[in-house]
């Protein structure tokens, strides 16, 4: 790849990449085209699998390896784009769905072709209905031109691609839930295993990918593995959108080779911290994410899989939010904590009642009225919930109120009979 040239967010370099005719000028669906028309299904997840792109949704699961896994005992398969972007600090997934839509959509129909799905479903979030809208008309767009319905490029296959709204919940953004809400139930998850490649959309064997995975697809078949693994690491290759967002003067989306150090992209992407203020931590992976300790050491570490939990943190989707030195962590931690007390499915008792008294416990700290003995009780809360609850909601849940604990216990230390709320942030929970 040349220096600045996007893979993914190629509409910043090609206007109108959302029309179709521009798209298939700039060798769109040439990839998909080829994989129908000269390679096996089982080669083209060979392709993806020696490629090495890991599920870019947060778990960083090897995409090939999950399409492997796919039943051919049980039909038939189906694809489930995973397009509920919800967690709080990411908003790479919308970008590419506005700006570079047909790449998502090609994508889509090879991992469809290689898993031999005739049927693929984009869930999207609620408050997603206009991209929703959009995306009907390009997919409608791809049937007219012959890139969907019946015996594409002349080879028996057919694919049909159809988009669901969900009701804007963020548990719905666990595989298990979306699909149990694409069926008509409540989102609420499932007890796993079965996984979903043996158990998946009604029942059947499904591959649930992520936006910017499926994304990643076309280029990969197009131009080879090889040529994939020349960005990023061994073990984490690639490119990765990285959402920064919080206290840097530059937020926005920025496409880097996994392995680029934090401070590259807090400084030389972002533009550094405003008001001349200092990094005090960084959440790499969003509100789910454990709170970093913004030393020379974290800002040096490689943004990657590998990487970034050697500082005690997560990647995640890569939803990097900055906290600077104005910024209380227990003040920080209560509005992490109330978010996913909302969010919470309920289904299962660690989630629902922890969520509610550690919500309860870091109101109570931020409002002056904690005592000593309660912050060692919101600790005690979160550990009990680790490990016991049904999905991952739980466990994201306890990541900020831990890790801020234990790493900035100095802040909890003056919130007990003491205001943690400085001027900005008071005006800001009004407002709210």
């Amino acid at each position: 790849m040349a220096e600045n040239e996007h893979v993914l967010l190629r509409h910043r370099e090609i206007p109108d990449l959302d029309n179709l005719v521009v798209y298939r000028e700039h060798n769109g669906f040439k990839a998909f085209e080829k994989a129908v028309t000269q390679m096996q299904p089982a080669e083209v997840t060979e392709e993806v699998k020696a490629s090495g792109l890991r599920g870019r949704g947060g778990a960083g699961f090897p995409t090939g390896l999950k399409w492997s896994l796919i039943d051919a005992k049980s039909w038939p398969h189906y694809v489930v784009a995973n397009a509920d972007e919800s967690e709080p600090g990411t908003f790479k997934d919308r970008e590419i769905m506005e700006g570079n839509p047909y790449q998502f959509l090609e994508g889509v129909a090879i991992c469809a072709y290689a898993i031999q799905a005739h049927a693929a479903y984009i869930y999207l979030r609620g408050e997603f209905w206009q991209i929703a809208v959009k995306l009907d008309g390009q997919i409608a767009a791809m049937e007219a031109a012959g890139l969907l319905g019946q015996n594409l490029f002349g080879a028996d296959y057919s694919l049909k691609i159809f988009t669901h709204l969900g009701a804007g919940a963020y548990i719905c953004g666990e595989e298990s839930a979306m699909l149990e809400s694409l069926e008509g139930k409540l989102g609420m998850p499932r007890l796993r295993p079965p996984f979903p490649p043996s158990f998946g959309l009604y029942g059947k064997p499904t591959v649930v990918n992520n936006v910017e995975t499926l994304a990643n697809v076309p280029p990969i078949i197009e131009r080879g593995a090889n040529w994939y693994r020349t960005n990023g690491t061994e073990k984490s290759p690639g490119t990765k959108i990285f959402s920064l967002s919080g206290c840097v003067n530059k937020p926005g989306n920025y496409e880097l080779p996994l392995g680029t150090t934090f401070r590259h992209l807090i400084f030389e992407c972002g533009g550094g911290i405003p008001e001349g203020r200092s990094i005090k931590a960084i959440m790499a992976a969003g509100a789910s994410s454990s709170l970093i300790t913004a030393n020379d050491q974290a800002l040096d570490t490689p943004m990657d899989y590998e990487s970034v939990p050697s500082v005690g943190g997560q990647l995640g989707s890569a939803s990097v939010i900055i906290i600077d030195d104005s910024i209380s962590i227990p003040w920080l931690i209560n509005k992490t904590v109330h978010f996913f007390r909302h969010e919470s499915c309920g289904k299962c008792t660690p989630c629902r009642e922890g969520t509610y008294w550690m919500s309860h416990l870091t109101e109570r700290i931020v409002k002056r009225t904690a005592k000593t003995e309660d912050v060692a009780l919101l600790y005690d809360v979160a550990s009990q919930m680790r490990g016991k609850c049904l999905c991952a909601l739980g466990e994201f849940s306890i990541e900020a109120v831990r890790s801020g604990i234990d790493r900035f216990r100095s802040d909890f230390d003056l919130t007990v009979g003491a205001s943690v709320v400085s001027a900005d942030q008071e005006k800001l929970t009004k407002d709210e």
